[in-house]
């Protein structure tokens, strides 16, 4: 039987890449296991290999675990429409479970901006989803009064920064130092050089990197979002319906721990709940992998 050892661990569920179309984009992915799908969304700066601890045990509890790189990190293909907002990934994630032949039994988990498409995908197509999962970001209603408070400006900074003409040359100077320095700031004491290798890989060439900085672009100028993706937008700020695990670190320095806060309000099912991971930052799934990846078995097996 074929094997794989990622980080220690033993898994006889290697992951492979593989490709496919869906929403107008040709998205490469990491995958592992057989049976129903378990679609895992990346956030910034991250790839599917954010994902590496997570697939081998998913595949391993029965699940055919993907996880895609987002719309313009390569190699994925970048947006021929030119589309970054929040709802072209709410609607990414769509498309991805109906390609990938997912059923009503299917369960998605996003981190970071692969949270915030979750909330959208979970709102938009309750009936795709059985149980959610996010980390890193509370839904986005729930921060709207954070993020006017002082302490949480004072980390959202880089957001701000991005809309500026000056970031398409500082961010990608001296090999993405300064999506680096973002990694030590959010995860404070994680060793970020194994998973920068793999953002330098997706987000190295300039136009890749526009296109992540896209994101954010879109986010603060309603000019760059669609008419065509309003329903799909609007999905974005609707409660989650299915039961949802958020998952948060306690010493997160992207969002505050503060910022949880009231979460639950916009998570409205009974069996919705937060968990703060201890001894971790921003990218909790691969420092506390066994921590997180426990917790997640365990809220989608119920």
């Amino acid at each position: 039987m074929c094997c794989e050892v990622v980080s220690g661990t033993m898994t006889s569920y290697p992951m492979t890449a593989g490709a496919i179309r869906a929403n107008e984009i040709d998205f490469a992915f990491l995958e592992a296991g057989t049976g129903p799908l378990a679609l895992c969304l990346h956030g910034f700066p991250d790839t599917a290999w954010g994902w590496r601890f997570l697939l081998p045990a998913l595949a391993d509890a029965g699940y055919r675990a993907v996880a895609p790189f987002m719309r313009g990190y390569a190699p994925t293909s970048l947006a021929e429409d030119g589309h970054y907002q929040l709802g072209a990934l709410a609607a990414d994630a769509v498309a991805l479970h109906d390609v990938l032949g997912g059923d009503g039994d299917a369960v998605i988990i996003g981190h970071d901006w692969g949270a915030m498409a979750t909330y959208g995908a979970a709102a938009l197509a309750p009936d795709r989803w059985r149980r959610v999962v996010t980390a890193a970001v509370p839904p986005l209603a729930s921060m709207a009064s954070a993020m006017v408070t002082y302490s949480q400006l004072r980390r959202s900074w880089y957001m701000f920064f991005f809309q500026n003409v000056l970031a398409e040359f500082a961010v990608g100077l001296n090999d993405l130092d300064f999506v680096t320095q973002l990694w030590k700031d959010w995860s404070p004491g994680h060793d970020e050089s194994e998973d920068m290798n793999h953002v330098k890989d997706a987000l190295g060439q300039h136009e890749n990197l526009m296109a992540a900085l896209g994101y954010y672009r879109a986010m603060f100028q309603p000019e760059l979002q669609v008419p065509e993706l309003q329903t799909e937008q609007d999905a974005c700020n609707a409660p989650t319906p299915q039961p949802t695990l958020y998952l948060h670190g306690r010493n997160d320095g992207c969002v505050g721990i503060e910022v949880v806060e009231g979460a639950l309000d916009y998570l409205p099912n009974p069996d919705s709940r937060i968990e703060i991971i201890e001894n971790a930052g921003h990218f909790i799934q691969v420092e506390q992998p066994d921590i997180v990846n426990r917790l997640i078995l365990d809220h989608i097996a119920r």
